[in-house]
C-alpha cells in the first residue's frame, strides 16, 4: 500500500484557527465546529455539570458549546471569554436568547488576565486552546483563581506525540504531553487530576479545587 500522505496546515490558517478574524475566521469557525463537536461534549461531560453550576468556557469560539451548557445548567449561567471580535460577534448571535435572560454572558479576553472576581466559577472548560497559552502556567493560575473551592477543570487538548500533531506550524501551536499539563496543574495547585485518553488524536484532563482549599495569592 502506499504511504500515507499528510499535509501540513498553513501558517496563516493556523494563525486563524489561534484567533479568527474576518470572513475566513467565521467560515473556519463554522468548519472546527462540527470538527470539535465531540471533543467538546466529552469535555462537557466530564465537568459533571449541576444545575445551579456557573461555568466559564475560555475559547468559546463558534458558541456551540455554550448553548449546550446553558442547556445543562437551567439555575446556573455560563460566562465565555475568547480573544478573538469576529467569534464574539458570531457567537453573541447564535446566544441572544440566552443573553436577553441573563443566563449567558461573552467576553473578549485573555485567559492570562481574566475579568472575574477570585472563585467565581464552579466549573471551567477549555477545548484545543492550551496550544495557544504563553506562558502556559500563568493561564493555569489564573484559571484556577477565578475557580470557587471544590470547583473542576476540564482540558481537552490533541497531545504532543499525536500523529496528527506535526500537520500543525511549531511557530503557532505548542503540543504538550499529559504528564505535562498534568504537572501545570498540579503546580497552579489543582487536585485529583484525572487523564482520559478519548483517542490517539485527543486527550481529556479534569483537575478540581480542593474543597478546603483557599484562593491563591
Amino acid at each position: 500500500m502506499p504511504a500515507e500522505v499528510r499535509v501540513r496546515r498553513p501558517e496563516f490558517i493556523a494563525r486563524q484557527a489561534c484567533r479568527p478574524t474576518g470572513l475566513l475566521g467565521r467560515a473556519l469557525a463554522r468548519w472546527m465546529a462540527v470538527e470539535t463537536a465531540g471533543a467538546n461534549d466529552a469535555a462537557l461531560k466530564l465537568l459533571h455539570l449541576r444545575e445551579t453550576d456557573r461555568v466559564l468556557e475560555i475559547g468559546f469560539g463558534h458558541g456551540h458549546t455554550i448553548e449546550r451548557a446553558a442547556e445543562r445548567v437551567p439555575r446556573g449561567s455560563v460566562v465565555g471569554v475568547d480573544h478573538s471580535e469576529a467569534m464574539l460577534f458570531a457567537a453573541r448571535r447564535r446566544c441572544a436568547a440566552l443573553i436577553a435572560d441573563g443566563r449567558v454572558e461573552l467576553h473578549c479576553g485573555d485567559s492570562a488576565h481574566l475579568p472575574f472576581a477570585d472563585g467565581r466559577f464552579d466549573k471551567a472548560l477549555a477545548v484545543h486552546t492550551l496550544y495557544f497559552w504563553q506562558p502556559l502556567a500563568q493561564h493555569m493560575r489564573e484559571i484556577r483563581r477565578v475557580l470557587s473551592a471544590g470547583g473542576r477543570l476540564v482540558l481537552a487538548y490533541r497531545p504532543a506525540g499525536a500523529r496528527a500533531a506535526t500537520d500543525f506550524p511549531s511557530e503557532i501551536y505548542t503540543f504538550r504531553t499529559s504528564d505535562e499539563v498534568h504537572d501545570l496543574l498540579i503546580a497552579a495547585d489543582f487536585t485529583a487530576i484525572e487523564t482520559v485518553r478519548q483517542s490517539p488524536e485527543l486527550v481529556l484532563t479534569a483537575a478540581d479545587v480542593s474543597p478546603l482549599a483557599a484562593t491563591p495569592a
